[in-house]
């Protein structure tokens, strides 16, 4: 059940954040220093924007440090889906990826 629960969140990460970022892609094209302009526009939205980056970082700190622990191969993957798709996505997928290599998330 917590493979299912895993797997239904980390297809809800990259569906959810990519809803709202495709349509915005298509009007704006890639324009990075525009989508950080407009993501930092407002103090609600640096807060949003500064939480996920910290969040981030953290994560990635985590997945480096818990897979060497385990003796983890691929983990890379999961800092991938980090930095292309966001937390949302990176966190479920390094979660499965520890639970089919046998190590217990219950700590």
């Amino acid at each position: 059940m917590y493979i299912n629960l895993l797997r239904v969140l980390a297809a809800a990460g990259i569906v959810l954040p990519f809803w709202k970022l495709v349509p915005w892609v298509i009007d704006n094209g890639l324009d990075i220093p525009l989508l950080v302009n407009e993501l930092f526009s407002t103090q609600i939205g640096a807060f949003f924007g500064l939480d996920v980056i910290v969040s981030a970082i953290v994560l990635v700190l985590f997945i480096i440090t818990d897979a060497r622990r385990m003796g983890m191969e691929k983990y890379w993957v999961a800092i991938v889906c980090t930095f292309t798709v966001g937390v949302s996505f990176g966190l479920p997928i390094y979660l499965l990826m520890r639970e089919k290599y046998g190590g217990s998330t219950n700590a």
